[in-house]
């Protein structure tokens, strides 16, 4: 019996989420009825982090205990073998008995993708947000993000009355034609939170919102000033940008040996 690591890829157009739930697909679900046709016992599959209904994977980490008889390479084909056709193992590789995809987890690294256009292209869709009218400028608001803040405007913490505050590592937008890509690098994020900043952003670049309302809505106010914070946050938008867009690019963890 060994603890394996394993780097899966997925399509999530048509999974409901990654975390297992009872009569949906989901990301987990499929990864443990294909461990299951290897012999797999064990009663549930880790994941590094949890993504949406619809967004997507290149560097999704999962962790079993396996009893396998072979090498990493068998497993790795046998693994592919018994995946559907919208999910894919990357990479096989025994961990330590104690590796947690999640709690070891150092920083986490998402792209979000969209495009400028003012007739739907089918083709992009699938992967990116299409948005119209064009933005201008989204390069500037990238350094909005890094260091540690309260992101309580943007997200839900993963559990009742959790942390709110993170310490995002790296942000930067690229523009290349009519596409823009988002990437942000974080110790950790909160619930929905990628998908939240790039609509805000998104709002800022159409002119539909002042980028100091981004800037006050991490501002840290003691005291009765808090009131103030709050009010600056009830004007931050709600809303999401699609699912579509969204990929969790890599997993990184520094502090292993």
């Amino acid at each position: 019996m060994a603890r394996y690591q394993i780097i899966l890829a997925y399509d999530g157009t048509h999974f409901l989420g990654s975390q297992r739930q009872a009569a949906s697909r989901t990301v987990q679900g499929e990864l443990e009825k294909a461990l299951c046709k290897l012999g797999w016992d064990g009663q549930t599959v880790t994941l590094a982090g949890r993504t949406d209904t619809g967004t997507h994977a290149s560097g999704q980490v999962a962790a079993f205990d396996l009893d396998w008889g072979h090498g990493l390479d068998e497993l790795h084909k046998a693994l592919n073998a018994h995946l559907p056709d919208d999910m894919a193992v990357r990479e096989v590789k025994v961990a330590a008995d104690a590796f947690h995809p999640r709690f070891d987890a150092s920083s986490r690294h998402y792209r979000y993708r969209l495009f400028c256009a003012g007739v739907r292209d089918p083709l992009r869709e699938r992967y990116a947000w299409r948005v119209w009218p064009a933005v201008a400028e989204l390069v500037p608001l990238a350094a909005i993000w890094p260091g540690t803040h309260d992101f309580a405007a943007f997200g839900s913490p993963p559990r009742s009355k959790g942390s709110t505050e993170r310490t995002v590592l790296s942000a930067e937008w690229q523009n290349h034609g009519d596409e823009w890509t988002f990437d942000i690098q974080a110790n950790a994020f909160l619930y929905r939170m990628v998908r939240r900043l790039v609509y805000v952003q998104v709002a800022v670049g159409q002119g539909r919102l002042p980028a100091e309302t981004l800037v006050r809505a991490l501002e840290k106010c003691p005291g009765s000033a808090g009131e103030v914070r709050k009010e600056v946050q009830s004007r931050v938008p709600a809303s999401l940008a699609p699912a579509s867009g969204l990929t969790l690019v890599e997993v990184r963890y520094d502090n292993l040996v």
